[in-house]
C-alpha cells in the first residue's frame, strides 16, 4: 500500500485548504444540479397503479399519504432475489439501513416509501428482523416496468396537484448511493429543500433554514 507522504501539521493544513477550494466548488455544482432538477418538466401519470400495504390495498395516489410529494424507492425483496426469503438484496438493504428519520421529510410535505414484489407478510417479517420502519408496499401491477425499475433498483420522485400525479425525477445505478439522508432525498424532489437560499422558480415554497427544523419527535402536527 503506497501511502501519501507524512508532513508537518502546517503542511497538512495547507493541503487541506487547497482541497477545500475544490470541495466548495463541488458543493456549488451539486446545488446547481438540484436547481436544474427543480426546473425539470413534469410528466403526468395516466393510470392508477395498485399496491398492497400494511393497511390494505391502495394506489399510487394513496402512497402520498396526503402529502404533496412522494419518493418511491424500488427495493428488491421477492422470490428469485439473492437473500430471499430472509433478506432483501444486499445493495437495497444497505440503502434501507441509511434512511434517515422520515419526520424531517414529512415536515417538507414529502413522503418516502419503499416498494417490492414480496407479499406484505414477508416484507413485515424482514423489516422486523432488520429494524426498518419506513412504509413498504407490495407492487401489484406494472409500476416497476413502467418506471424503469423492473430489473434494477431506482428512486422515482412524484408530485401531486389534487388527484393528478406527475413524475418529476428519476435516479438509479450509482445515483442511488447518495440516497438515505434527508437532504439527498429533498434535493431530487420538484420543490427541493424549500429554503430561502435555494435557486428555485418563482412562487416555490421557501422558509429560512433552521426555522422549520425540529427534533424528529417534536414536529408540529
Amino acid at each position: 500500500m503506497r501511502t501519501p507522504p507524512i508532513v508537518s501539521r502546517p503542511e497538512w493544513e495547507a493541503a487541506w485548504r487547497e482541497l477545500l477550494v475544490k470541495e466548495k466548488e463541488l458543493t456549488r455544482a451539486k446545488d446547481a444540479m438540484a436547481a436544474a432538477r427543480r426546473r425539470m418538466p413534469w410528466t403526468e401519470v395516466d393510470r392508477e397503479y395498485r399496491f398492497d400495504g400494511p393497511d390494505g390495498p391502495t394506489t399510487l395516489l394513496g402512497l402520498f399519504d396526503g402529502r404533496r410529494q412522494l419518493i418511491v424507492y424500488r427495493a428488491f425483496l421477492e422470490p428469485g432475489v439473492h437473500g430471499w426469503p430472509g433478506h432483501a438484496c444486499v445493495g437495497c438493504s444497505m440503502v434501507a439501513d441509511q434512511v434517515a428519520h422520515p419526520a424531517h421529510l414529512n415536515a417538507r410535505d414529502t413522503t418516502l416509501v419503499f416498494a417490492s414484489r414480496a407479499p406484505q407478510p414477508d416484507i413485515e417479517r424482514v423489516k422486523a428482523r432488520m429494524g426498518w420502519t419506513m412504509p413498504w408496499y407490495t407492487i401489484l401491477d406494472d409500476f416497476d416496468s413502467d418506471f424503469g425499475v423492473a430489473e434494477y433498483h431506482g428512486t422515482n420522485a412524484f408530485i401531486r396537484d389534487g388527484d393528478r400525479v406527475f413524475r418529476t425525477y428519476f435516479v438509479n445505478n450509482r445515483g442511488d448511493e447518495a440516497m438515505g439522508g434527508t437532504w439527498s432525498y429533498l434535493d431530487i424532489t420538484a420543490l427541493g429543500r424549500q429554503e430561502t437560499w435555494e435557486d428555485s422558480p418563482e412562487g416555490y415554497p421557501r422558509t429560512p433554514p433552521y426555522e422549520w427544523w425540529h427534533w424528529h419527535d417534536d414536529y408540529p402536527a
